[in-house]
């Protein structure tokens, strides 16, 4: 994961519970997963800029 071993990734939690705090971990959690599922979706998504500039240089 990223070059990290299970050392660092512990550090960065506890890092994260003490910044903060237990009850807004979820909630960044959550966040974080609907705006990278969105993120995706749009990735997967023809668009149609993509589709005239394909036109374009047929």
């Amino acid at each position: 994961m990223f070059g990290l071993g299970w050392p660092e990734v512990g550090l960065i939690a506890i890092a994260a519970i003490v910044i903060f705090g237990p009850k807004k971990i979820p909630e960044m959690g959550s966040a974080l997963g609907k705006t990278l599922r969105g993120f995706k979706q749009e990735m997967n998504k023809p668009s149609s800029d993509q589709d005239d500039t394909e036109q374009d240089h047929s």
